[in-house]
């Protein structure tokens, strides 16, 4: 695993970001802004799921928001891989950042859980799905907050 991550280290994409002076920064501000368009999309899912938002038609509200998390998701998980590369043992040895993956990997879990608990019912309200959004309602928000703590924990 150690040669893995140095030679990520070494990389010329790590490089590129670690001697950019556009490069890291902006990479860094697409992470935030994929990271503020999944947790918007995951936290207005829940609330649809748990009975908020009524004024909004549940089945095609719930798909588009499961759309959109899965997009900023994705850009999430491309924009914080480059942003791991630039020091990648220093991460893999940091405990906000091992914190961080076990919530995202809860989360991702819980969502591909609830994604499969609303087929085939046709109710967004289904008891299975209603508890699925109060463990998101937890484990993304969980997985931000130790994300912030990263550069704050050694």
């Amino acid at each position: 695993m150690d040669a893995f991550l140095a030679a990520l280290e070494a990389s010329a994409f790590a490089e590129a970001l670690r001697t950019s002076f556009v490069a890291y920064p902006l990479v860094n501000a697409f992470h935030i802004l994929a990271l503020g368009a999944l947790v918007t999309a995951v936290i207005l899912l829940d609330l649809r799921v748990l009975g908020g938002l009524r004024s909004v038609a549940g089945e095609p509200f719930i798909a588009l928001m499961r759309r959109v998390a899965l997009l900023a998701f994705a850009g999430a998980a491309v924009s914080g891989f480059l942003l791991f590369s630039v020091r990648p043992i220093d991460y893999a040895g940091n405990p906000a950042f091992l914190a961080k993956l076990a919530l995202i990997g809860l989360a991702v879990l819980n969502f591909a859980l609830l994604a499969h608990s609303g087929r085939g019912r046709g109710r967004a309200e289904a008891p299975s799905m209603r508890v699925a959004a109060v463990l998101s309602l937890v484990f993304w928000p969980a997985a931000l907050v130790a994300g912030r703590f990263i550069g704050f924990v050694e």
